[in-house]
Parts: C-alpha cells; sequence; structure tokens
C-alpha cells in the first residue's frame, strides 16, 4: 500500500525508539553501501596497484591485463547494484518518513538523525542482502530455488491431494518464518496457497517490500554479484556479470492467476509473534527453508511450531545445520535477567532470551518426535547450493536435510 509499511508490524514495535533506530539503520546501511564499496573494492586496490613498481604498473595497465579498466568497470557495476540500493532506501524512507519523498530521484538522503548511523555490520549486511537478489530474483537463479523448493512443493501436493481425496477442499495456510526476500511466499500464493511470510531482520523486509510492492517492471534493476571479491574468477567477463532484477513484476503475475492466493508478510521475532494465543492451531503448514539452524534454542522453534500449526498439520523443513549462533550464544549467553536462576518465560525476548545449543541431523530427528511431532518423509544429501556461482574456481554448497513432520492429531 503506497505511503505505508508493506509488511505488518504485528508487535508494535515501530513506536519504539530503539526499534526505529534498527529500521533507519538498515536504510542508511544501503544508503552507504556504494561510498563504502568503492573504497574496499576499487580505491584500496589502486593505492595497492599504484605501490608496485613502476614498470610492473605500467605493463598490467596495458592489454591483455587492462587492470586500471578493471576498477572502471568494477565501479560501474558497484554504481549499478547501489541503484537498487537508493531504489530500497527510498521506498523505505517514503513509507516511515516522508510519504511525499520523490522517489524518481538519483539521490537519496537520510533524515538528520538518521544520517551516517550505519556501521561496517549493517552495510555488510546491505551488501548480502544485494548478493541475495542472485538467488531469489533472477533467471539465473532459478536452479538453485527449484533445487530448495522441490521437496516444499511436492510435500504441499501430496498434503493438498490427500485432503482433497476426503473431501477437505480449499487453500493450504501457510507460514514462512524466515521468509528473506520473499520469493517462496510469493510462489505458494501464485501456486493458491494462502501465504505469510515472517522475517525479522529490516535489511530483508525493506528489499522484499521494494521487490515486490514497488518495483515497477521486471528487469527494472542489474545486479553485479560477484564483483565484491576478485578471487577464483575463471574470466573477467565473468567477475563483472550482470544479471537482470527482478525476473518477473510479481504484481503483473499474480494479476493474471484467477486462482492465487493471498500474500502477506509480518516483521516480528518469530518466537515472540506466532507463539501467543492469537496464532495456536492457525496454520496448516509451516514451511521452513533455510531457518531451523537460525535458532539458538531449537526446543523453542519447534514449541512454536507445534503450537501454531493446526491438528494434523505438517512442518516441511529443507536446510542444512549451520548454527548461526554456534560460539556466539545472543542474549546475555545463558545467566538469566534478575539472577533467580530462571528463564522468565513471561518476559520473553524471543530469540535474544538466554542459553544455546547445536545438534547434529539426527539429533534434530529425535527432538522434533520428542516435541510432538510423527516424521513421516526424511531425505539426507540433498545438493543445495545458496547464492553459487557455477563458473566460479570455488566450488561449495550445502548437502540440506529435508524432512517431513507431521503434528500429532
Amino acid at each position: 500500500m503506497e505511503g505505508g509499511p508493506e509488511w505488518d508490524d504485528a508487535e508494535g514495535q515501530l513506536q519504539d525508539p530503539e526499534e526505529l533506530k534498527v529500521l533507519f539503520t538498515a536504510l542508511d546501511s544501503y544508503v552507504q553501501y556504494e561510498k563504502v564499496a568503492r573504497f574496499n573494492v576499487t580505491h584500496l586496490r589502486r593505492q595497492s596497484f599504484y605501490a608496485l613498481p613502476e614498470a610492473q604498473w605500467r605493463m598490467l595497465a596495458e592489454p591483455p591485463f587492462n587492470f586500471l579498466d578493471t576498477l572502471s568497470k568494477v565501479d560501474d557495476a558497484i554504481g549499478a547494484n547501489a541503484e537498487l540500493a537508493r531504489a530500497i532506501a527510498q521506498h523505505g524512507l517514503r513509507s516511515f518518513h516522508d510519504p511525499s519523498l520523490d522517489v524518481t530521484r538519483d539521490d537519496v538522503s537520510m533524515p538528520r538523525e538518521w544520517a551516517a548511523i550505519a556501521k561496517h555490520g549493517d552495510i555488510d549486511k546491505a551488501r548480502s542482502t544485494l548478493r541475495q537478489f542472485f538467488r531469489d530474483w533472477t533467471t539465473a537463479g532459478a536452479d538453485e530455488r527449484a533445487r530448495s523448493y522441490q521437496p516444499i512443493l511436492a510435500a504441499l501436493d501430496r498434503e493438498r491431494a490427500a485432503r482433497e481425496s476426503i473431501g477437505r477442499e480449499g487453500k493450504l495456510r501457510i507460514l514462512v518464518p524466515g521468509a528473506g526476500l520473499g520469493r517462496l511466499v510469493f510462489e505458494l500464493a501464485r501456486l493458491g496457497h494462502d501465504a505469510e511470510g515472517n522475517e525479522i531482520s529490516y535489511h530483508q523486509l525493506h528489499a522484499s517490500s521494494y521487490i515486490l510492492n514497488h518495483c515497477e517492471r521486471a528487469e527494472r534493476h542489474t545486479i553485479h554479484p560477484w564483483i565484491h571479491s576478485f578471487s577464483n574468477h575463471l574470466t573477467r567477463a565473468n567477475h563483472l556479470r550482470g544479471y537482470p532484477v527482478p525476473d518477473i513484476h510479481p504484481g503483473t503475475v499474480l494479476s493474471t492467476i484467477p486462482d492465487a492466493g493471498s500474500m502477506t508478510m509480518t516483521a516480528a521475532d518469530f518466537l515472540c509473534l506466532y507463539g501467543d494465543d492469537d496464532h495456536r492451531g492457525h496454520y496448516d503448514v509451516v514451511a521452513a527453508l533455510f531457518f531451523l539452524d537460525t535458532a539458538p534454542n531449537l526446543i523453542r522453534y519447534l514449541t512454536v511450531i507445534h503450537s501454531c500449526l493446526k491438528p494434523g498439520g505438517i512442518l516441511v523443513n529443507v536446510g542444512p545445520l549451520l548454527w548461526h549462533f554456534e560460539n556466539h550464544a545472543p542474549g546475555n549467553h545463558g545467566m538469566d535477567d534478575d539472577g533467580d536462576g530462571e528463564h522468565d518465560h513471561g518476559n520473553s525476548s524471543g530469540i535474544a532470551d538466554p542459553g544455546s545449543f547445536e545438534l547434529s541431523d539426527d539429533e534434530v530427528m529425535a527432538l522434533v518426535e520428542r516435541l510432538g511431532f510423527v516424521v513421516e518423509r526424511r531425505e539426507t544429501g540433498l545438493e543445495a547450493p545458496y547464492i553459487h556461482d557455477k563458473d566460479s574456481m570455488l566450488r561449495s554448497g550445502y548437502r540440506a536435510s529435508t524432512w517431513v513432520a507431521r503434528k500429532k492429531e
């Protein structure tokens, strides 16, 4: 909706000054992206280049190396990435600060109180989110998406067919926690499901809001995801390669599908929002895509998922176990807040609550069964690349675990 936030601030967080600071810090990180990227990627390399003996840098400046020309082309590619970053920032500012903001301008400036507040880590998150557009919103990323989405879509097809066979027709209500840039939520709605995405990161929320609600057309932008590193490139052309974003225009696509489902997003800590009574027994399916390993405390994640599923509902999981908080637990690192030796569940900070642990995949399965689910299908070793450059000299990827677990009736 024009002039307002495109996600549901379900917990009223934006009334909190500290939460507003986090929101505007994310916007400022997109504003600062270009300056910081140029400094780190090309400016420092030019300094190192000219520190070489003159005969050497002159040789590298000529064909076939043309190193200075390469740096200029990288600057151009950073500028293209920055065009998308500015668009995200502009629409975020119009939604949360100034509804009259002219988003057609090439420049964007932060409100004085929020200017230059983003730190290195914040700007790195903006850079990472821009790269993620390759996976979620380019034609070249379609294979990556298909590998990760296919087990989820297959499980939904089986579930819908089973329900129809006993006369339980109608749209599946699906929750996608950790929805990121929203592509899976969009695809589920396109297939006729009612999909609700949840995301806690304002970097992701601002970016998904722009691409789902404001981007004027398909292929409006071009991203260059590989330019921030000079390592493992077989050719310079691959290093500099750009990809049109988005590959489709979401609004146009959904408008052509008569039986499309609904699509919503919430901005909240998954544990705080979906563990309440209002969401108890609310969803037919929870689709966890590269999500469960973001848990410092997987017991709490699974307990909330169990609570918000209807009896007989299913949890479909696809992902590795790259435990996000390993060696740096969130919150107060296992110490209780008030000194009584007990965690106060009535005053939960969600993901920032104390305590954390990491399990192996077989231990995760045992925990799932212990917490009220029946595992119906399981497959390991699913090749699941993530923002992978197929032409790179470096190959890495996940061998994901995928499974379906049903909440006991």
